[in-house]
């Protein structure tokens, strides 16, 4: 049974960083593509951003690109994501995500498996 547990969230200051750590298991980690995805009260569950199955390329929201980093760890069967310069609107539940497949996608319809999520959130 495929099993993704998110961790690494919690209150962080406006402008500050968070680490997002999202542990695989009951799959072969490295046939599958990783997302991140979030989503706060009141609003659609949206893509930030996901990595191909070997980590050889990532792609971003233009809400989240150059100040976030997606990485994976084919050892650990972990997926990362680190995010900087943290603002208000960054608040949110974080959902790791995996699909079958060497590519990312940004639709949450494409994949597979979901984690319970992470919640993070930016004070003022």
């Amino acid at each position: 049974q495929v099993q993704l547990v998110e961790s690494g969230g919690g209150l962080v200051q406006s402008g500050g960083s968070v680490r997002l750590s999202c542990a695989a298991s009951g799959l072969t980690f490295t046939a599958y593509a990783m997302g991140w995805f979030r989503q706060a009260p009141g609003k659609e569950r949206e893509f930030v951003a996901s990595v191909s199955s070997r980590g050889g390329m990532s792609d971003y929201a233009d809400s989240v690109k150059g100040r976030s980093t997606i990485s994976r760890d084919n050892v650990k069967n972990t997926v990362y994501l680190q995010m900087n310069s943290l603002k208000p609107e960054d608040t949110a539940v974080y959902y790791c995500a995996g699909r079958q497949g060497t590519w990312g996608f940004r639709l949450p319809i494409g994949y597979d498996s979901w984690g319970q999520g992470t919640q993070v959130t930016v004070s003022s």
